[in-house]
Formats: C-alpha cells, structure tokens, sequence
C-alpha cells in the first residue's frame, strides 16, 4: 500500500475560499513559485522533457510528435514534476475537496504557439472521448464525478498568449456526451484541441456558449489554478504578439476509491495512438491508496 505523510494542512483552502469553489468549480490563481524562479526552472524543464529514455511511455517516431503520449505523466521520471504534484500549497487544498487519500493519476503539458488558435469549450468527466472507453470510474458508476486538475503557469499567461477561461458554476452539468467520441482531423492541427473537434460532442449541436457568461483566468509564472474537469474550461488564442510559447502544466488528481484505467489493461489507445501501461502507476500525494484496483 503506498503511502504519503499527512498533508500539513497549513495551505488549505479558507471558508470563503472553499465556498466559492465548491459555487463557481475552481479557485485560484495562488502563487507556488516566485515568477523569476519559475522562469529558470522552466527552461531547465524544457530541457528534461526532451529527454524520454526513462518517460512511462515510448516515443513513437512515426507518429505525430503532438498527437504522441510521450510527454504526458513526465511527473513520473522529471524529479521536479514529481516533488511539484506532491508540494502541500497544492496538497492540502486537495485534500479539502477529495478528503484525505488522493491519488495524481495524470500529468499533462500544454504549450500554445504564437498564431495557435484558442481550444474550444468543453467538459470531461471519464475522459471515454478520447479513448472509447472511461478511464476514471467513481464508486456505483456516478453519473458524472471527472478529475481535479491542478494548471500550474509555466510561463506567463495572458489574453494575448492564451490564457485559460471558465463557466463558472457549469460543473454541476454536463452538456457534452463523451461516448460519441472524437476524431483526429490532421488539417485542424491547431483548431480545437490539437485537431479534435469538442463541439462533436456536444449533446446539442446547435447550442453555442454564452461566451457572455466567461471569465479569463491570467497568471504569472508559477502561479496554478485547481478545477473541476467537469466545469466548462477553453483558452484564448495566441495573439502572436510576442514569440514567447505559453506553457502550461496540468497535473490530475483524484481520490483513492476512484478507478484509474478500469480492469488494468495493458495497454491504452487514446487519440489514435497506442501506447504499454506496464510501467504506469498512480502516486499517492495523501493518505494512502486503499483501492487494490489502482495500480502505485
């Protein structure tokens, strides 16, 4: 059974603070590191990414590097990824929501190019679109639980580099349907989510965002932001009025009795790609994982 010490409980969440969470689906941003800090650690970061020989999964040549599994839960083999997902600023604000056993079960980062069209809104919850089937089950198959994801600013995001944007209050219900599933469209490569297409998954085609209704969230380097999957969340579009890349890292988390990648197979297909989970684990970052079905 793997295990982490308990949370300190120093940085978790005020009333009001955990109030307008639970009302609105996120709160932040909260800064973790100093922003010139940030800025070294993130170039020296972009350096260990490119070094896959010990990533969880192998890079395939011949396939499109962005359509490629290979940087996603580089927590798992980048030191400093693995100490950020376990830092108690973020921590003991989990543990406030999904109690006292949580699980990151994945990592993600996200970079958007000068010119990179902004990415639609959407909503996930098992995240069965990409993949065909749920890769996160919550006890007695809830209707609909998603994933706390943890979006720490690598660099700074603005509206013009493509900062990140909520409904608040919209993760409470889902107006898209994931089982009708999305596919890979090469000549939409910066359209959507790197050439998917969320809105083929909206339960109703003609219904459009009240883009009246949404609020951009700028940071700077090192500050994160927590949400719900479930809330609707999208970006801006890179103005390209400065050359910088923005960088975004998400980290997943989810509590212990939650099934990751349900019936451990051995191996996952998501966006058109296949990719061995022999060595994938979860990483308890509080409490310990009591679930036997979760692989740590």
């Amino acid at each position: 059974m793997n295990s982490i010490e308990a949370p300190t409980r120093e940085f978790k969440f005020s009333k009001k603070e955990l109030e307008e969470f639970r009302k609105n689906g996120y709160a932040g941003p909260f800064t973790l590191y100093d922003p010139e800090d940030m800025n070294e650690i993130t170039k020296k970061l972009r350096y260990s990414l490119l070094d896959r020989s010990n990533s969880v999964y192998e890079f395939n040549e011949d396939i499109n590097e962005i359509n490629d599994r290979a940087n996603y839960d580089r927590h798992l083999d980048v030191p400093f990824l693995m100490d950020h997902v376990k830092q108690p600023k973020i921590v003991d604000k989990l543990t406030d929501v999904l109690g006292e056993n949580v699980l990151c079960w994945r990592s993600e980062w996200f970079p958007k190019y000068p010119g990179d069209k902004g990415t639609d809104w959407h909503q996930v919850d098992t995240f069965e679109f990409s993949s065909g089937e749920p890769q996160l089950v919550w006890p007695q198959k809830e209707d609909f639980g998603g994933t706390i994801t943890v979006w720490t600013a690598l660099t700074d995001a603005t509206i013009e580099t493509a900062c990140l944007k909520f409904m608040p209050g919209t993760h409470e219900e889902l107006f898209y349907d994931e089982s009708k599933g999305v596919d890979f469209d090469p000549d939409a490569i910066h359209d959507g989510f790197f050439g998917y297409d969320y809105q083929n998954l909206q339960k109703d085609s003609d219904w459009v965002p009240d883009e009246s209704l949404a609020k951009s969230i700028e940071m700077k380097a090192g500050q994160f932001i927590i949400f719900w999957s479930t809330l609707m969340h999208a970006s801006h579009s890179h103005l390209g009025k400065t050359n910088d890349m923005r960088l975004g890292f998400a980290a997943r988390f989810v509590p212990d009795m939650v099934d990751v990648y349900p019936g451990n197979p051995k191996e996952l297909t998501e966006f058109g790609s296949t990719v061995s989970l022999e060595k994938y684990r979860t990483v308890a970052v509080a409490g310990v994982n009591r679930n036997p079905n979760n692989i740590t």
